[in-house]
């Protein structure tokens, strides 16, 4: 039986795994282990482990996890690059100022938000789009939320209205994956009911994910299963 072709080059598994071994540490040290439950750093992992594997399953549910949300980041940085150039002080939705504040080296690991979809894009370019995919994400969406929600930190503001203060560590999560505020981790939402709220987010994740899903169904190559090898051994069928 002939090897499996190797479909992702290994400079590109040693590279993004070197790069890897660096931010996790890192990232445990500075933002603690609650910052692994956001989807992007979920999609971050799940791509370490499916470049070895080369995983269509695990690297296309990844992609469609995080990619319609993370083109959003994309956009906005480039905005606020431009608005700095340019002296505009221009903002879409202000979702990464912080990466214009130092620690830099932080910034420099965070900025995996901005290429990563594209990489994980030639990824799944390079072994097939799996449809499962979409299903195995939003399961995953659906356990990471209802913890987020029920035992993770909410909203909370960082610094006193009237003395100033520091309440709470910056560096530390808190309404993890937007499950109080899409807006805010300083108050939470006062559209609805919390509760409803949650489940209204949860339907809007779900919807995204479907769009995104039928863009790639459309778009990129699917995974071709392997037919499993015939017997040659077999005798021919009667007439």
């Amino acid at each position: 039986m002939p090897a499996k072709p190797t479909l992702i080059p290994l400079w590109v598994k040693l590279a993004y795994t070197a790069f890897m071994a660096v931010l996790l540490p890192i990232y445990l040290k500075n933002y603690g282990a609650s910052n692994f439950l956001y989807f992007c750093d979920v999609a971050a992992i799940m791509t370490l482990v499916a470049i070895w594997l080369e995983s269509p399953l695990l690297l296309s549910a990844a992609l469609v996890g995080i990619f319609l949300p993370q083109m959003l980041w994309v956009a906005d940085f480039l905005v606020e690059v431009a608005g700095r150039l340019l002296g505009r002080g221009w903002h879409l939705t202000s979702m990464t100022k912080y990466m214009f504040d130092p620690p830099y080296f932080l910034r420099f690991l965070s900025f995996f938000h901005f290429w990563l979809p594209f990489l994980l894009m030639w990824l799944v370019y390079r072994v097939g789009y799996d449809r499962r995919g979409v299903l195995l994400w939003s399961g995953m969406m659906w356990v990471l939320l209802t913890v987020c929600y029920a035992w993770m930190p909410p909203t909370s503001p960082k610094i006193d209205s009237v003395t100033k203060e520091q309440l709470r560590d910056p560096n530390k999560p808190v309404n993890i994956n937007y499950v109080y505020n899409i807006q805010s981790d300083d108050e939470p939402q006062q559209w609805m009911d919390p509760d409803l709220y949650f489940a209204a987010y949860l339907a809007v994740l779900l919807a995204i994910y479907a769009v995104t899903h039928a863009l790639f169904l459309a778009t990129l190559p699917h995974r071709t299963p392997i037919a499993p090898p015939k017997n040659i051994a077999d005798p021919p069928l009667a007439a």
